[in-house]
């Protein structure tokens, strides 16, 4: 047997010798893992910033009391210490605030009973350390007003000491806080749950966010079994018929149900890059086992087993592989960094506040990472390897036995293509698992990839049909593609891939904006909309006093006006009885009147809006697929007066990825004792101008109230705005896997034209000039591009219909209306064919400069 040695010899020189080939390898397999690394990243940071934020104003506690929109009476807390003899009890008062002094990251204030808090929340109980005025800070967090306690890493950060103010905006307030202490993390987990926390009493809390009399929550810790139900069974004895008891797992539950759809989402596009790559991997090692085929048979003559040379060819991916791996890794906690901020804009504009001010590093992260890329390198070199073994030493000599075997091939190639996309369709069936949706969306997608070679072959015969009778160059270039099919086709087929999905993503996008833009229409018909800032496009954290209304329906010019108040309460769906959060919107009006689109109603408009003053509520389209809701069903909401049970009248078209409940202001407000508003909207007289009474707007409140005030095509631009921000890093994943194709194809036509070099130097020899060259490489590379264009509209559609149709309703219940324009499929085109022959012009320049005897020159 051979020593490993020679073997490991061979790998290296062969490394060295082709170091461009090598090079585009390390980076196909570097830019996959680095995508996916990023992604991956971003997903976890969000992910783990909300389950810490959660965790810490959570603790230790088990079960929550809540209440409505205005929360808890304070009085509770005290008849259940008192008359329910319970003290594992903590009373909660929180909200986000905004400080600009700290990046205008938003900020948690938590407002607790510090001598209430060591068994729930340590870091605030009064044996937790701090730096500051001495051991006092509690005394004066009590006594002094509008003082916190800071994280000492988050003071550090920004150069801040105990005593120092902090302006902080609650909706339309600012606030002067004052830092009394600082809290002194003791171990990396606290110093991350507390960097994104302002502490407070809960006296601060009340006044500050105008809660005064009022608890958001009631933190309790019960024991586990019997014990544990009887005290519960006691307290919920003693809670008025607004507030409800509920375990703390309840409502995050279904917040990361929600979100994980869209991290689905992200990774299996940023996995596109890696299958794309590992077409590339696949290319440049066939080539290399073509390039090295003589020494292969020479060595298969000498007495060089099979399984040998298969652990050469393989090994040599694997080094590189395992190069680009690492490159990729880097890159990809570089890139990661820039996908955290994305990620997390469109999780605070789609989900809920999160705030991410590190990105942590997980092992599993790079473990991951670096098996896919090592798994990608051994999956895309081990056919050509096991080819180079299955042929017998005389064989591995001849050039056209390569070509032979793909022919051969060709007709099984096809049939597992067809194979794999008619098991891509059956995978997409079932609707309980959106793994297996985005597992047979990747076998359509290498199902087409299968059927390019065959594809490929009939339109070159097109070809050669079109330009038979034309020039010599015209009829060489299809027949160079023809007889290079076993090359040619990957790197087309990796293409086609690329291009097909910025074809499907671009329809989705598309239809999607268009779908938004419509819908925009229908329910913006106001002139002019008033709202209280909030910390992300779809997030209420503020209202608005109902006095303002008054004031500015009174002005002049204000023909008329109506209001929203949107709050989150809970829900319960029939039968099993389970707790979903929803937005709760309450309108006075139904603005959109006839041109509200519905999916479901129980009859017209008119009798749907009747329906709903009358006490029935609406539900937006998300909600009722995700829950299975429809016309007729009844809804059980948690109310002042108890949880109350609401006849659905209508399913209505809404991009909300949340589940949102719409109610009429009238049904609203006898239900709830709430008397705050969240928006107004305007309407302005006919001969009003509304940017002129938008400016008179702003310049009435700049010194009394910060407010957004904002025109119909200001608040239809803003939604826009947060819809492109959306989909960039959807946008980034596609220009990355594009640039993989495109480092495909130029590996695939250096590779051809070296391979090609004593040929074109016979050609020019007798008589073809290095122009003529250009125009046969140019050609060719042209037709390839071509190829791959037209290759990817049909793949591109298919990809759309899937996406638009299946994908995007199973993932967050949204129906979208296909808007196919030629425009953005020619331009796809344009974008393959300007990719190949952008890749083929080194190559030309190249094989058209090499003087033609070193060209013919034989070793």
């Amino acid at each position: 047997m051979m020593s490993i040695r020679p073997i490991y010899r061979q790998v290296w020189r062969q490394v060295w010798r082709r170091p461009l080939q090598s090079f585009f390898l390390i980076v196909g397999v570097a830019i996959g893992v680095a995508m996916i690394v990023a992604i991956d990243l971003a997903n976890g940071s969000a992910a783990r910033a909300f389950q810490l934020g959660t965790e810490t104003v959570t603790g230790k506690a088990t079960h929550q009391i809540t209440g409505g929109p205005s929360g808890l009476d304070e009085a509770l807390y005290a008849r259940l210490r008192t008359e329910g003899a319970y003290r594992l009890s903590a009373p909660v008062v929180e909200s986000y605030v905004v400080a600009e002094a700290l990046d205008g990251q938003p900020m948690r204030l938590l407002g607790v009973d510090p001598f209430a808090e060591a068994p729930f929340r340590s870091y605030l109980g009064p044996g937790d350390q701090t730096q500051g005025p001495a051991a006092g800070y509690l005394s004066e967090l009590m006594v002094q007003p509008n003082t916190v306690l800071l994280s000492s890493e988050v003071a550090a950060r920004y150069g801040l000491a105990a005593g120092d103010t902090l302006t902080v905006r609650h909706g339309v307030d600012l606030i002067d806080l004052t830092i009394a202490g600082l809290l002194a993390p003791s171990d990396d987990l606290s110093r991350r749950a507390l960097d994104g926390l302002l502490a407070t009493d809960i006296a601060t809390a009340q006044e500050v966010l105008g809660k005064v009399g009022r608890l958001d929550r009631i933190d309790l810790i019960a024991p586990p079994g019997a014990a544990g139900e009887a005290v519960l069974a006691r307290i919920a004895a003693l809670l008025p018929p607004g507030a409800r008891l509920d375990p703390t797992t309840a409502r995050t539950g279904a917040v990361n149900e929600m979100t994980a759809a869209f991290q689905l989402n992200l990774t299996a596009l940023s996995l596109l890059a890696l299958v794309v790559g590992m077409f590339l991997i696949y290319n440049t090692v066939t080539f290399s086992v073509v390039q090295r085929r003589p020494v292969l048979g020479s060595l298969r003559a000498l007495g060089m087993t099979r399984r040998e040379i298969f652990g050469m060819i393989l090994g040599e991916a694997m080094l590189l592989g395992a190069l680009g791996t690492l490159l990729g890794l880097g890159l990809g906690v570089l890139l990661g960094r820039g996908a955290v901020q994305l990620v997390t804009q469109t999780v605070n504009d789609l989900f809920f506040v999160v705030s991410v001010r590190e990105i942590e590093i997980p092992t599993l992260t790079l473990v991951k990472g670096a098996a896919i890329g090592l798994a990608a390198a051994a999956i895309g070199a081990a056919f050509p390897a096991w080819e180079a073994t299955s042929v017998p030493p005389a064989g591995a000599l001849k050039r056209s036995n390569v070509e032979e075997r793909t022919r051969q091939v060709l007709p099984w190639l096809s049939l597992a293509g067809i194979g794999l996309l008619v098991a891509g369709a059956g995978l997409m069936l079932p609707e309980w698992n959106l793994v297996v949706t985005f597992a047979g969306l990747f076998a359509v997608v290498i199902g087409a990839a299968l059927l390019t070679p065959v594809l490929t072959l009939g339109m070159m015969a097109g070809v050669q049909r079109l330009v038979q009778g034309r020039g010599v160059l015209m009829r060489m270039a299809p027949r160079t593609v023809t007889r290079s099919l076993s090359r040619i086709a990957v790197a087309v087929a990796a293409l086609m891939v690329a291009v097909s999905v910025i074809i499907g993503v671009g329809v989705m996008i598309g239809s999607f904006r268009q779908t938004v833009v419509l819908w925009l229409d229908d329910v913006l018909q106001a002139d002019i909309f008033i709202s209280p800032p909030s910390l992300g496009s779809n997030t209420v954290t503020s209202s608005l006093d109902p006095a303002l209304l008054d004031r500015v329906a009174a002005l002049p010019g204000i023909a008329g006006a109506a209001t929203t108040r949107s709050v989150d309460v809970v829900a319960s769906v029939a039968p099993e009885g389970e707790i979903i959060p929803i937005r709760l919107t309450a309108l006075s009006d139904d603005l959109a009147g006839p041109d509200r689109r519905y999916r479901a109603a129980l009859g017209d408009w008119q009798e749907t809006w009747q329906a709903v003053r009358d006490g029935s509520i609406l539900i937006n389209e998300p909600m009722a697929n995700r829950l299975g809701l429809t016309v007729g069903d009844a809804l059980r909401i948690q109310t002042d007066r108890g949880e109350q049970a609401f006849s659905i009248a209508g399913v209505t078209v809404d991009f909300d990825v949340r589940s949102v409940v719409f109610i009429d202001d009238a049904v609203y407000r006898r239900w709830y004792d709430d008397d705050l508003i969240s928006a107004i909207a305007l309407f302005v007289a006919p001969d009003v101008d509304v940017d002129a009474k938008v400016a008179e707007l702003r310049a009435a409140f700049a010194g009394d109230e910060e407010l957004l005030v904002r025109s119909n095509r200001g608040t239809r631009q803003n939604a826009i705005e947060v819809f492109d921000r959306t989909f960039t890093i959807t946008v980034a994943l596609q220009l990355l896997a594009t640039l993989v194709a495109f480092i495909g194809i130029l590996s695939t036509l250096m590779s051809l034209q070296f391979e090609r070099s004593r040929e074109i130097g016979v050609l020019r020899a007798t008589g073809m000039t290095r122009w003529q060259v250009w125009r046969l490489s140019l050609m060719e590379t042209g037709l390839i591009g071509a190829v791959a264009g037209l290759l990817a509209m049909p793949t591109g559609f298919l990809l759309a219909v899937i996406l638009i149709y299946i994908i995007n309703l199973r993932s967050f219940g949204w129906t979208l209306e296909m808007r196919l324009d030629p425009a953005e499929f020619a331009q796809a085109f344009f974008v393959a064919l300007g990719a190949a022959l952008l890749a083929g012009v080194y190559p030309a320049w190249k094989i058209g400069n090499t003087p033609p005897a070193i060209a013919v020159r034989s070793e």
